[in-house]
């Protein structure tokens, strides 16, 4: 921590920006033809900036995600492992 103090925190900005782009590169592997993928992914992706809260971009997408399957009648897609994590995702929301 201290040798963190003695980088000014405008310095930090560039490394920023590159993590930001970095971070742009998913984007084109997310299937924008299938709305039951793409609607999450879009939900976290512009929840995130515009609540600045990356918790609740998250769980909007996780959410959604379950929500879509559930009614697109793909059920079986739709694991123990989800279910859990959407469980705490209502929880978080609640809380």
């Amino acid at each position: 921590a201290p040798l963190l103090s003695v980088v000014p925190s405008i310095a930090t900005a560039p490394a920023l920006v590159l993590v930001g782009a970095f971070m742009v590169r998913p984007i084109v592997k997310v299937n924008w033809l299938q709305l039951h993928e793409a609607i999450p992914a879009f939900l976290a992706m512009v929840l995130i900036p515009f609540t600045y809260s990356i918790t609740q971009g998250i769980i909007w997408g996780f959410l959604s995600y379950t929500i879509l399957k559930l009614a697109n009648g793909k059920k079986s897609e739709i694991s123990i492992a989800l279910l859990v994590i959407d469980a705490f995702c209502v929880l978080a929301l609640v809380l």
